[in-house]
């Protein structure tokens, strides 16, 4: 009788701690590709990100301007390179229940990102800034 009751008050435990696994490059690949989501950081929105094939990515804070890149695994985490940033940005890529959270490694004090929704449009990119 006791070892049911443990069992049944830890089972809401077990349940949360697979809904936060890590996400293998391969998971994240197919759960992203093909796909414009868009993030959130402390009840704001944060930014969103176009994922097309081969593993390039579009990023934009959603004011209009977007960098291209590439993501690639490495050591467990997904790294982007951005065309205006040589340095890889590392994050580490969860699903709770079927929400898609990112944590930055490069800095792992930095709060979370989390998906707030898919856009059925890709992202708005305006064209080049031109000088006077």
């Amino acid at each position: 009788m006791i070892r049911t009751a443990l069992f049944a008050a830890l089972l809401p435990l077990a349940a949360t701690a697979a809904e936060t696994e890590r996400l293998t490059p391969q998971q994240f690949e197919d759960y992203v590709t093909g796909k414009t989501l868009m993030y959130g950081f402390d009840g704001q929105h944060y930014g969103g990100e176009d994922y097309l094939p081969d593993r390039k990515v579009r990023w934009s804070f959603l004011d209009g301007r977007c960098k291209s890149g590439y993501w690639y695994p490495s050591e467990g985490d997904i790294c982007f390179v951005y065309e205006d940033n040589p340095d890889p940005q590392c994050w580490s890529f969860y699903l709770r229940g079927s929400t898609l959270v990112a944590q930055f490694e490069n800095n792992p004090e930095y709060e979370e990102l989390y998906e707030t929704g898919e856009s059925e449009e890709p992202l708005q990119c305006l064209g080049p800034e031109v000088g006077v």
